[in-house]
This record gives C-alpha cells, structure tokens and sequence, in this order.
C-alpha cells in the first residue's frame, strides 16, 4: 500500500490520464460527489474554499460517483455541464467512479486505509464525504458528509 496519494492516477472528467504527481506540494480536499443528493449544495462551499485559498496552494478533487442511491446517473460531460451551470466550479473533475466495493477507485481505498470512519469502518457512507491531505501527500483526516466545507477551512488553514 502506498504512503502517498501522489502516487495514484485518475481519468478526469474528459478520459484523459492525470498523475496526481501534478498536485504534490499542496493542500488537497478530496470528495466523492454526486449532482442529485441532499448534499448537492456543498459544491457552493467548496467553490467557495477553492477561491479563497487556490492561491496558498489548495486544491479540490471532486470524484463524482453513483454508488449512493444513484444520484449521479449522467455521463462525465453531463455532469461537468451540470457542475458548471449550478455551481460554476473551478477545481478538478474526475471521471465517475466508484468508492466501495470490489471496483473501488485505488485512490480511495487508500484514503479509506489511511483514515478510516467511525469505529474504523472503511467504507463511505454517502456522497460527499471529504479526505483532507497534507502537502506531503499524507491523509490527516476524514469528514462526514454532514460536515460543511466551511468547517473545515481551519484544518486547511493551518496546513497551508
């Protein structure tokens, strides 16, 4: 298992192949998202987060994903243009993927490994859980779903 999220790739929202190599150095919040959840309104404060603090070296990593009551049913472009038109997001979109299960995106279950939920589950519970990473590409923390981007803006605060 590795130490590092730096050393895992993902397709982002078009296919294309992206090292997360290209994000060694800064701060990253990591989330599993999805267009037609409760939690859909958290892009807002993400966004937010990301304007705020993209200059010290932040960066969010939206994974969408469709594994909790299939809120995330669009193709890659649709839910781009969905992010886009509602949210306006300028930070990174992945291809969906999924974050459970025998077909679990290698990312996360080393996210899942290195911080694991309540009671040392491992498994996400349901969209929009947060990773929080370190510039050393290390997992420092895992946030529910419940908690609001602003929340954590603290944490992230103190690690830039």
């Amino acid at each position: 298992m590795s130490s590092s999220v730096y050393d895992y790739n993902a397709q982002d929202y078009r296919g294309e192949n992206v090292s997360l190599k290209e994000y060694e150095g800064k701060v990253l919040l990591i989330v599993n998202t999805a267009s037609a959840c409760g939690f859909t309104p958290q892009y807002e404060g993400l966004q937010a987060l990301y304007e705020k603090y993209k200059d010290q070296g932040l960066e969010i990593l939206a994974f969408p994903c469709n594994q909790f009551k299939e809120q995330e049913k669009g193709s890659n472009e649709e839910i781009k243009s969905f992010c886009d038109l509602h949210f306006n997001i300028q930070f990174p979109l992945f291809a969906k993927i999924d974050v459970n299960g025998d077909n679990a995106h290698p990312l996360y279950k080393h996210l899942k490994q290195a911080a694991p939920g309540i009671l040392g589950s491992q498994g996400i519970k349901w969209n929009f859980t947060k990773f929080l990473v370190g510039r050393d590409g290390k997992v420092i923390q895992r946030y529910s779903t419940m908690t609001k981007p602003k929340a954590i803006e603290p944490a992230i605060k103190a690690l830039l």
